[in-house]
């Protein structure tokens, strides 16, 4: 049977499939493995699977082999994969696309909501158990209907968030770094987007494009009303940039799953009433963490088993 390795736990019934077919090395943890580990237990494997937070780079390519064939991310982003270095290398890459597009877009409007409405403020505050009592100023936030919904990246999950926020009678634009027509909704240049959008959900890929998309300028440009939503990749925000335009008010609020320095959080977000973190949980539903697992299993079997090319493989850039 060919050996792999998955470098993370994942559900149940991913796990069993794995060990049906092939040899596996398991790491039966929530936790990284070390990166000295991670290179040791590489060695000789036919495939791997690897998660987010993985550096699939020449240096674990190198310490696999040649007879590594696979590398099945466990992620729709493939920012954590030197996909140059393995295709250099004979090593197929695969990613999880489609299986996650709804849950994220829903977890991005659930971060709005929460954070114009003030639901996880108002949760905050009850866990306190200062005495309160129901008050016509109370704790007041702004609703969305009719507001502008800025969709930057309008890929699967772009796409679908902005469907969603038109359904809550939101007005929706978006932008993108490509030109992606769409009969449904405007496209603006983002400096636009950004100057009229009420809500700003980021949805584009981590590419050297899109690093630090959202900077300095791009947060002055936004109105000061309006809150960034971010559950693409932590460094398309500069996040000293964003801690200096939340403390000074130059936006409203910010919702935000994934960090620059994940898991670091900036301690200054946490101390903010106006922001609303959480631990990238996005795609975090039981059905959609299956289902990118079970395409990692099929991306593995065909490559190792029937020596063919995934629907899913990831190009070179």
């Amino acid at each position: 049977m060919a050996r792999v390795l998955v470098t993370r736990r994942v559900p149940e019934p991913v796990r069993a499939r794995l060990a049906d077919n092939f040899d596996l090395d398991y790491h039966d943890a929530e936790t990284p493995l070390p990166r000295a580990e991670l290179l040791a237990r590489a060695a000789g494997v036919d495939g791997i699977v690897s998660t987010l937070t993985d550096a699939v780079d020449a240096e674990l390519l190198d310490a696999s082999g040649p007879q590594l064939a696979v590398v099945a991310n466990y992620a729709v982003g493939v920012d954590n994969v030197d996909v140059t270095a393995a295709t250099e290398r004979g090593v197929t890459v695969t990613n999880t696309p489609d299986v996650l597009t709804d849950a994220t877009a829903e977890f991005a409007i659930a971060l709005m909501l929460s954070l114009v409405r003030r639901v996880t403020d108002g949760d905050r505050f009850l866990r306190t158990r200062e005495p309160w009592i129901w008050a016509p100023t109370m704790m007041l936030g702004n609703g969305i209907s009719e507001r502008l919904l800025g969709v930057v990246g309008f890929g699967r999950i772009g796409r679908q968030a902005a469907r969603l926020g038109r359904g809550l009678g939101m007005r929706v634009h978006y932008a993108d770094v490509v030109e992606a027509p769409s009969d449904e909704f405007e496209q603006l240049p983002l400096d636009r987007l950004l100057a009229e959008a009420d809500v700003v959900s980021l949805h584009c890929p981590l590419t050297p494009e899109t690093h630090h998309l959202i900077g300095a300028s791009e947060l002055q440009a936004m109105r000061r009303d309006a809150v960034l939503v971010n559950t693409s990749r932590g460094p398309v925000v500069d996040e000293r940039a964003l801690v200096d335009a939340l403390r000074s008010g130059e936006i409203a609020g910010a919702a935000i799953d994934v960090f620059e320095y994940e898991p670091d959080v900036p301690p200054a977000l946490l101390e903010m009433d106006n922001v609303v973190v959480t631990p990238h949980l996005a795609s975090a539903t039981h059905d959609t963490r299956e289902a990118m697992g079970m395409l990692c299993v099929d991306a593995l079997t065909t490559v190792l088993h029937d020596r063919g090319t995934p629907s899913n493989t990831v190009h070179q850039r």
